[in-house]
């Protein structure tokens, strides 16, 4: 789930356009590592995967404040909204199939449960809620915007339909398909439409579709488990310029928005399988690829941007197009970027988010970009 105390941080700020030269030395993806840990950041985790499947790994920074031991490559971390790429493909593959239908009405497998307020499931089909068109609200679950309010909320427990109902309880932001509006409360409601399809719970389907066929061995749904598996770099946040960093590595959060925890390593073989065919067929990954222009706020924010299903799309610094399914937790920031034939593939973490202003929120997603358009523009 992506925080919202700045919209600027509840999507993918790394399509803030920006140019950087193409690299051509090895060293250059730990250069870029440093240069993110430069602006603040505690920790990062950065690979490449050139074409022939040769892949380089670098790190930045320091797993904890407390010690100053460099976190591990095979580190644990957050991945926030990946998450939503993964609950995608279980829909697209349970599509292909022929056991839903993307554009099946949200009535169809919840009868009467998206009712009030001006919420209708009857007028919202489960494409627009993965596209992000259905105009749904978006609740700010757990609402961890101070350092308060961390230690008060870390441990709290809701379940995706508590934060569904919550959604529900306000007016929809717009008519279903007549806008764009990122919503965390959306995907969600996929979550249950996945337990409707398939009498299970969109992370056993997460596991047993994705997960276990890849081999993903360092990928794992948490459940109410507020702390991540060892080896892991401590996640931290500063809520505001001037304030300490606070550690905000234990968190409980783990709904069908972005609830895994996984590895680089995992998350590029995912996202390498994913555009190199091995989890969709051809007609669903291209509507996965199927794109519209991001709309309202973030639209200035993020000029050029554009959603498929579950995924974001950027143009490349050297030409064509990057797939970004990238996304935010407390404590941790995720990129992932993958050429569209899933040749050419780049994942870093960063094991801090700051709030200090506007320009730092910008420089940290900047400087992460860069790493990922040199990583691929050089292999």
């Amino acid at each position: 789930m992506l925080l919202k105390k700045f919209l600027t941080v509840v999507l993918t700020l790394s399509v803030v356009q920006v140019t950087p030269a193409v690299a051509t030395r090895p060293n250059d993806l730990q250069r870029d590592a440093d240069r993110i840990t430069a602006v603040g950041v505690t920790g990062v985790l950065a690979r490449a995967t050139s074409p022939s499947g040769h892949s380089r790994t670098a790190v930045s920074g320091v797993a904890t404040l407390d010690r100053p031991a460099r976190p591990r490559a095979d580190g644990y971390f957050r991945i926030g909204s990946t998450n939503k790429t993964l609950v995608a493909t279980v829909v697209l593959q349970l599509v292909g199939e022929g056991r839903m239908g993307l554009d099946d009405t949200v009535e169809r497998w919840l009868p009467g449960y998206v009712r009030g307020h001006g919420n209708d499931g009857r007028l919202i089909t489960v494409r627009q809620l993965l596209q992000h068109t259905a105009g749904i609200y978006d609740g700010n679950f757990p609402g961890i915007d101070t350092a308060e309010q961390y230690y008060e909320r870390r441990y709290d427990v809701r379940t995706e339909e508590e934060l569904v109902q919550a959604g529900l309880s306000h007016a929809p932001d717009f008519a279903p398909g007549t806008g764009w509006q990122y919503s965390n409360t959306g995907y969600n409601l996929v979550g249950l439409v996945i337990k409707a399809v398939t009498g299970r719970r969109w992370y056993d389907e997460v596991e047993r579709r994705i997960v276990r066929p890849l081999g993903l061995r360092h990928t794992y749904w948490p459940g109410s488990a507020a702390r991540i598996a060892d080896p892991h770099a401590h996640g931290y946040t500063r809520f505001a310029a001037g304030e300490p960093y606070i550690d905000t590595t234990e968190l409980v959060d783990a709904d069908a928005s972005g609830g895994y925890i996984s590895t680089i390593a995992d998350l590029d073989t995912f996202q390498r399988a994913l555009f190199g065919g091995r989890l969709l067929r051809p007609a669903q990954l291209r509507e996965m690829t199927r794109t519209i222009a991001v709309g309202g706020s973030a639209a200035e924010l993020w000029p050029g941007a554009r959603y498929g299903l579950g995924i974001f799309s950027r143009d490349l610094a050297c030409g064509g197009t990057v797939w970004i399914p990238s996304g935010d937790q407390i404590g941790y920031r995720t990129r992932l970027a993958v050429t569209g034939d899933g040749r050419r593939s780049a994942v870093v973490s960063m094991s801090t988010q700051l709030y200090d202003s506007i320009d730092v929120v910008f420089a940290q997603d900047n400087a992460a970009r860069t790493l990922l358009d040199r990583a691929i523009c050089s292999s």
